[in-house]
């Protein structure tokens, strides 16, 4: 065998041999993963399953799942794709600790955001005072504040996500475009903005399926109220106390949404070996 057939065959070995201080602890964290899963599918109601799934409770909290989710991806993408633009592009003081505030929902505990929301949108809130005196607008404990619960802590995944497709972006295309005559606004609408479709799309699946799961923003500021913003999370918690079985169907749901989302966000976040 050649020195070069050698060497090939020597990686070949390194990445298909683990050594056993860290093969066990990689099984156990994969089983530690995936054991509650496969749990999840062995105590299905499958003989069950369509009468659960098809009564009026389960379809209100789908239909409202599906429309908030769809409706807090809409507000983060408005906001969302500027924002990310601004932080990959423009450079001013203090841009590190916006990132950092931008990112803060990523790892804020989910209730905190809710009861933060209260206060700065709630009938007495900083902002929610003048919106109800003004407008006449009260966002907690209405399907609105279940949008507005959503955004807040999905918008972060949309804004990461297309951060960092600008940054690996080539600039010279903006700036080709500028030389010949476009407005900045134009050269992000007619150059940029197609570039980084890709980043923006990936970006508007994950804040989509992370506003679909979310629980405790949403309980803390909207409440839990059947047909206006009880959520399939919310109807999930509610059901896992009177309907085991209930809860378990809610939750293969949710649970084929996310594999769903992972399946077609593949080709972006998973490479092949």
């Amino acid at each position: 065998m050649t020195r070069t057939g050698k060497t090939a065959a020597r990686r070949r070995h390194l990445r298909t041999a683990a050594p056993v201080p860290l093969l066990v602890p990689a099984l156990l964290g994969l089983a530690f993963l995936v054991v509650p899963l496969i749990a999840l599918l062995v105590r299905a109601p499958w003989r069950s399953m369509p009468e659960l799934l098809t009564s009026a409770e389960v379809w209100d909290a789908l239909r409202l799942s599906l429309v908030c989710a769809t409706a807090a991806t809409a507000v983060s993408l408005v906001v969302g794709v500027p924002l990310a633009w601004l932080l990959a592009r423009v450079e001013f003081p203090g841009r590190g600790l916006v990132r950092a505030l931008v990112t803060l929902p990523l790892v804020l505990p989910p209730v905190v955001g809710g009861v933060a929301l209260l206060m700065a949108l709630g009938r007495n809130g900083i902002v929610g005072q003048w919106l109800d005196s003004w407008f006449g607008i009260t966002l907690p404990f209405t399907t609105a504040g279940v949008v507005v619960a959503e955004a807040f802590v999905a918008m972060p995944f949309l804004v990461i996500s297309v951060e960092g497709t600008l940054r690996a972006a080539d600039p010279r295309f903006e700036e080709a475009a500028a030389t010949l005559g476009a407005s900045r606004f134009t050269a992000f609408r007619r150059v940029t903005l197609p570039l980084i479709a890709p980043g923006v799309a990936a970006g508007a699946v994950l804040a989509w399926a992370r506003a679909l799961g979310e629980f405790g923003a949403t309980i803390t500021f909207a409440g839990n109220f059947p047909g206006r913003t009880q959520t399939m999370p919310l109807a999930v918690y509610l059901a896992l106390q009177s309907d085991p079985e209930a809860a378990i169907a809610l939750s293969l749901v949710l649970l084929a949404v996310s594999v769903a989302v992972l399946a077609g966000l593949r080709d972006r976040w998973m490479t092949a070996s």
